[in-house]
Formats: structure tokens, sequence, C-alpha cells
């Protein structure tokens, strides 16, 4: 368990986190939506253990964390029109849903070879990100404070990071294939502007 300030996190603490991520670690971290829980993008073994945990077919990729547009632009082909979308949004409470470019491993592609980017406002979430160079996976915890996480998932975790109280609800997935938004679900990201 180690508790990170959420406002000004402590770049030694970041930093630690991160090294436990490229040593192959999984860990459990605040985003602006829920607790989810991660391992670095190139992290195959780590991947299967959450399907596993998670007990999700491994058809349903997970989506990933990236620090900026400009880290989306590495592992997804991002259009003009995606490019202004996102410039809009994010950081902020959305997965958008773009096409996968080679550096995303196969098991984190869906048939169609989409992949599912998020960039969310929580300062720990891209601070990790920022300090380990690459993607980190995204799903939902399932819990709302790092207690229950730890009596759930206690075993399988090496870090259980506390950044405070999340009130979780979902983010708003919009899917921006062929530059033809789609809401795929309403969740706490405003789609108005996708109507």
């Amino acid at each position: 368990m180690l508790s990170i300030n959420p406002i000004n996190p402590q770049q030694r603490l970041i930093n630690r986190v991160s090294e436990v991520l490229e040593g192959g670690g999984l860990i459990a971290y605040p985003t602006d939506t829920f607790y989810g829980i991660g391992c670095k993008l190139k992290n195959k073994k780590g991947i299967q253990l959450i399907y596993r945990l998670k007990n999700r077919p491994l058809s349903k990729p997970f989506s990933f964390v990236c620090d900026s547009l400009k880290g989306i632009s590495h592992y997804a082909l991002v259009s003009n029109y995606a490019y202004k979308t996102m410039k809009r949004l994010l950081p902020g409470p959305y997965t958008f849903v773009l096409e996968g470019t080679r550096l995303v491993p196969k098991i984190m592609l869906t048939k169609r070879k989409t992949v599912g980017i998020r960039v969310p406002d929580n300062k720990i979430c891209l601070g990790i990100v920022e300090a380990l160079g690459q993607p980190i996976i995204s799903t939902s915890a399932g819990y709302d404070d790092p207690q229950s996480i730890k009596e759930a998932y206690g075993s399988y975790l090496d870090i259980i990071i506390d950044g405070g109280v999340l009130f979780p609800s979902p983010s708003s997935v919009v899917s921006l294939i062929d530059d033809i938004p789609e809401v795929i679900r309403e969740g706490k990201g405003d789609v108005s502007s996708f109507f």
C-alpha cells in the first residue's frame, strides 16, 4: 500500500511504481473514473494474469492509458479529425476507440485491430505513464477504495496506490474509426457533441 498525493504526486514514489511496472509488476492505481488494475503494455504475462483476475474473455481487450496525445499517436492511427476531437476532450473521462499500430501487442487488439485508449485527468496515473515511458493497461478494479482492492486482489498486486477516495463512474467510450464518431457507452464524459 503506497499513499501518493493526488494533487501533487511525490516524484520518488511515482518512480518507485514505474520501476515495479518495468520489472513486470501489477499495480492498482487511481484514474479520473475509478481505481484501475494494470501493468505495462508490453508485459504479456501480466496482461494474461489480469484477464484471469477479471475473469474476462480474451476477445474483449482492455483499454490502456497514455500520458498525452503524442503518446496516443505511437499506438493508434490518429486522423486530423480524431486529433482535434481528442485535443478538445483530453485529459478527461473518455476512452477513444481507434485503429491500433504495430506497437500494440496482439493480445490488446480486437479482431478489427482496434484499441481503446485513455488519457485520464489524474496526476498520479499520468505521472506513472510518463515515468515509465509507455502505456499501462487499464481495467476497473471494481472497488472504490484501496483497502477493498487489497482484500480482493492483494496477493496478485505488487503495489496498491492510495490516491484518495474516488466516486467511480465509467468513462464514456467513443469510436472514432473512419472519422465517424460512434458513442459505444455513455459514462462520465459528456458525449452530447457527438449527436
